[in-house]
């Protein structure tokens, strides 16, 4: 009948199939449609702070750069999982290819990783900005800023590389099912044949120096920042620093905080249900909230949005 060519269908070759959050979820097209909503909201916005930030000269500056290169990687990211999940849905396919796995895999940790990076950059130039002020413009130069990006992306890419190639060339035996939404890591081990325990181990080690080294770094840059705030006279500068570095943690702790608990865990600790929701709050929630929690915060961001809308409307 219908049900088995279907099965038989997508089991055969090498495909893999994307369980993800279907299985059991009664509300699934509101999940869906929530996450689509989401998806075109998230990309939306961050689409408008890079043009703001592109378009108006008040905005050109290093902390403003980085932050574009953030809005950046947020809509690739949230592109890499979100489109293929409603495809399947949509589409009664989960059905994923080797090739297709893997690339959404790559993709995905590349983001992740250069989103760590470069969130522990931009808290250096916070630093720098409050704790060096009249060296802010010589230290925080535009070459700078692009060695800084360029670190990011690279350090992502060589980082996912590595896990990627290493990850895929484990044979798989029986059952294709990845019980994700989405080709991850620890999702594809469980499939393996081979003994993965020394490689899950690399995985946590992986994870302790992209996280908590940047991690450590924030947070002693940021002890550094509010010693210096603290000693600053003017109300009026000590309630803007404040403000700039409340939402640079807020950002900190939404990135930090999941992808800790996915990865940082030893195997034994892992709960099915908590790694398949975390990685969707964390890639598709981020995306959201990280143009809201600078852009709405922001007086400048504010203020040159509103001057487009007016030059906008006045054509």
């Amino acid at each position: 009948n219908m049900k088995t060519t279907w099965v038989i269908n997508e089991t055969s070759g090498a495909d893999f199939i994307l369980l993800g959050l279907f299985l059991d979820m009664k509300h699934i097209r509101f999940f869906i449609g929530a996450m689509l909503v989401i998806y075109t909201v998230a990309l939306t916005l961050n689409f408008v702070l890079i043009l703001l930030i592109s378009v108006d000269s008040h905005l050109h500056m290093p902390m403003y750069f980085l932050l574009s290169q953030l809005a950046l990687m947020d809509m690739m990211l949230v592109s890499s999982t979100v489109p293929k999940m409603a495809t399947n849905f949509f589409s009664g396919r989960r059905n994923i290819s080797r090739v297709a796995c893997g690339t959404q895999f790559f993709f995905f940790l590349t983001l992740g990783i250069a989103e760590c990076i470069l969130i522990t950059l931009m808290s250096y130039d916070r630093y720098v900005a409050i704790c060096n002020p009249l060296r802010y413009a010589l230290i925080m130069s535009q070459k700078v800023c692009l060695q800084m990006a360029a670190i990011s992306w690279a350090g992502g890419a060589l980082t996912s590389l590595t896990h990627t190639a290493y990850t895929m060339h484990f044979p798989i035996c029986g059952s294709r099912e990845i019980s994700h939404f989405l080709c991850e890591v620890m999702a594809i081990l469980k499939l393996a044949c081979e003994d993965v325990s020394a490689y899950e181990k690399a995985v946590i080690v992986t994870s302790i120096v992209v996280l908590l080294i940047p991690l450590s770094l924030i947070m002693f840059s940021y002890a550094l920042i509010f010693l210096a705030i603290l000693h600053m006279k003017s109300p009026e500068g000590r309630d803007k620093a404040l403000a700039t570095c409340f939402s640079h943690l807020t950002v900190v702790c939404l990135y930090y905080g999941p992808a800790m608990v996915v990865y940082m865990r030893p195997s034994s600790y892992h709960n099915p249900k908590l790694d398949q929701v975390l990685p969707v709050l964390g890639p598709t929630l981020t995306p959201l909230l990280n143009p809201l929690i600078y852009g709405l915060r922001n007086k400048e961001v504010v203020g040159a949005l509103r001057k487009v809308l007016i030059s906008t409307l006045n054509l």
